[in-house]
C-alpha cells in the first residue's frame, strides 16, 4: 500500500478479463478510463445528479484498488480488471457519451472517503435490479435523483452520513510502494515506518507475530523478528529482511485484515500515512538526521582518503556540503552535494561495510562504532552492554544519568538513564539510541576516562585511497 495522500494516477491499467483469464493488458489515461467506465456503466439520459453520483463511486472504487495494490501486491500486471463479477465494466474502444465525457472531466480528481480515513472508500456498487448489494444502486440513483436529492445527498444514503467528498486531489505518475531496495537492519525511513505499522496491525490477527511496539521508522532487532516470523507464518523465505515478495504479502495481508478493500473499511488513519523522515537533507538543515549523516561521513572519511571529513555538530553547513560531494565523487553518485534517498543509502551501506570489517574487540578499544542498528527497549545484545558501561561510566561524574548493569538487555532502567542522557545534554528524548546519540555518549565517555575523543575512526586500521 503506497506510502502517503492518495493521488489521481496519471494512466492506469486495465486486465480485459476476469483476473487469472488469459486477456489482454491496456494502459490508459485515468479521465479517459473514468469516462469509458460511467458511459459503460449507466445510461446518459438519466438526471446529471444520478450520473454525477455514479461518477464518484466509479472514480472512487478505481482509486482504491489503485490505493490498496489490491492486484499488484499479488502479483498481477495490472490495475484493475473489465470484469463486472469482480471490478466495473471497461469496453476497449467504446463510444463515449458527450455529457458523460463532460461530467467526467469534471469530477475525475474527486473521491469519497470515510470521515477520519485517509483511503478512498471501496464504493461498491450494482444495477439495482438484476443484482442488488449492500452499496450503491445505480437505477436506485435515479429515482433519488427525481426526489430532488443532490449527488452528495444520494452517496450519503447508500454509504452513510460519515463520508466527505475530496476535491482537486493531485494528479501524479502512478508509482509502486516498494521502495526499490531490500529493507534490512539498521535502515530508517518512511518505508521502514510502514512495514511497522503494518506489522504491528497484523498481529492482532495472527499473534504469533511479535508485536514492534513504538514505530520509529527504524529498522531494529524487534522489526528483524517480527519479519521473521511473519516469513515463517506465510511460507516466504526467512531472512529477516524486507525484499519486494515480502513487502507486498505485508501490504496484502494488512489490506485483507483491515478490509480496506472493503465497504466496511476498518480504515487507515492520518497518522499512519503521515511521513516523518526528510525527503533529502542540503545546506541550512539541522537536526539529529544532519548529526547521523556527518557521523557516517567521519567514519567513513577516516577509512576513505577521498572522502574530505566532517565534523558532527548537528549543521548542514559548507563543510558538509563539501564532505557529501566528495562521498558522492567516490561511489559514482551525482555531485549535488545533497542527501536524498540514494546518497542517504549509499552512506548507511559504505558505513556498515566498515563496521563489519573491523573486529569488536573490546580488549584493544573499547569505545566502538555505532552498530549501524538503532538500539532501543528490548534489545539483547553485546551492544547493550558496552552502552550500558558507558552511561554508568559517566554517572560518576554526571549523576542525574543514572547507573545500570551491564547486563547487555536493553530494559526499563536502561531506557530511564539514556532518557536522563538525552535530557541533560538536550537530544530528543526517546529513549532510543541512533548514530546521533550513539557518538554523543561515547565521545563524553571517551572524554572523561581518557582526557582526549578516542573515537575509533579517528585512528582507523586502514585506509581506502
Amino acid at each position: 500500500m503506497p506510502v502517503g495522500e492518495p493521488y489521481i494516477p496519471r494512466t492506469i491499467t486495465v486486465h480485459l478479463g476476469k483476473p487469472d483469464e488469459d486477456a489482454d493488458n491496456v494502459t490508459v489515461s485515468f479521465p479517459d478510463y473514468i469516462k469509458n467506465v460511467l458511459s459503460s456503466e449507466i445510461y446518459p439520459t438519466w438526471p446529471e445528479t444520478s450520473i454525477r453520483a455514479n461518477a464518484y463511486a466509479i472514480v472512487t472504487f478505481a482509486l482504491n484498488r489503485i490505493y490498496t495494490e489490491w492486484y499488484r501486491a499479488r502479483g498481477y500486471p495490472f490495475d484493475i480488471t473489465s470484469s463486472t463479477q469482480f471490478d466495473q465494466k471497461y469496453i476497449y474502444g467504446r463510444e463515449i457519451f458527450e455529457n458523460v465525457g463532460q461530467i467526467a472531466d469534471e469530477l475525475f480528481r474527486s473521491y469519497i472517503r470515510r470521515q477520519g480515513s485517509v483511503e478512498p472508500l471501496f464504493s461498491a456498487f450494482c444495477n439495482g435490479t438484476t443484482s442488488t448489494c449492500d452499496g450503491l444502486s445505480q437505477w436506485g440513483t435515479v429515482t433519488l435523483a427525481e426526489q430532488g436529492k443532490t449527488p452528495y445527498e444520494i452517496l450519503q444514503y447508500y454509504y452513510g452520513d460519515n463520508i466527505d467528498i475530496v476535491k482537486n486531489a493531485p494528479v501524479l505518475t502512478n508509482t509502486p510502494s516498494y521502495p526499490g531496495f531490500v529493507l534490512e537492519l539498521g535502515y530508517s525511513g518512511d518505508p521502514v515506518r510502514t512495514i511497522q505499522i503494518q506489522l504491528n496491525r497484523i498481529s492482532r490477527n495472527f499473534p504469533a507475530i511479535p508485536k514492534i511496539g513504538d514505530v520509529s521508522g527504524d529498522f531494529d532487532f524487534i522489526t528483524e523478528e517480527a519479519v521473521r516470523v511473519f516469513q515463517q507464518v506465510f511460507g516466504l523465505p526467512v531472512t529477516g529482511a524486507v525484499n519486494e515478495a515480502t513487502w507486498y504479502q505485508i501490504a496484502y495481508i494488512y489490506i485483507s485484515v483491515k478490509n480496506l478493500a472493503e465497504l466496511n473499511s476498518e480504515g487507515v488513519s492520518q497518522e499512519e500515512i503521515e511521513r516523518q523522515f526528510t525527503g533529502t537533507l542540503e545546506i541550512g538543515m539541522q537536526g539529529q538526521n544532519v548529526r547521523t549523516i556527518q557521523y557516517y561521513l567521519a567514519v567513513i572519511g577516516a577509512y576513505y582518503a577521498a572522502v574530505q571529513p566532517v565534523s558532527i555538530t548537528g549543521y548542514f553547513g559548507a563543510q558538509t556540503e563539501i564532505s557529501v560531494k566528495s562521498f558522492q565523487q567516490v561511489f559514482g553518485l551525482p555531485t549535488t552535494g545533497i542527501v536524498d534517498d540514494r546518497t542517504w543509502y549509499s552512506l548507511f551501506d559504505a558505513y556498515t561495510g566498515i563496521v563489519e570489517s573491523v573486529p569488536l574487540d573490546t580488549s584493544q578499544n573499547d569505545v566502538v562504532l555505532y552498530p549501524g542498528v538503532v538500539l532501543r527497549e528490548g534489545t539483547t545484545s553485546e551492544y547493550v552492554r558496552l552502552l550500558q558501561m558507558y552511561l554508568s561510566y559517566i554517572h560518576e561524574t554526571y549523576p542525574e544519568i543514572p547507573a545500570v548493569n551491564n547486563t547487555g538487555y536493553f530494559g526499563p532502567m536502561t531506557k530511564a538513564s539514556v532518557l536522563a542522557f538525552q535530557s541533560l545534554f538536550g537530544y530528543p528524548e526517546s529513549g532510543v539510541v541512533g548514530a546521533a546519540l550513539w557518538n554523543a555518549i561515547t565521545s563524553l565517555y571517551s572524554d572523561l576516562k581518557y582526557g582526549y575523543n578516542k573515537q575509533p575512526y579517528q585512528a582507523p586500521g586502514y585506509i581506502i585511497t
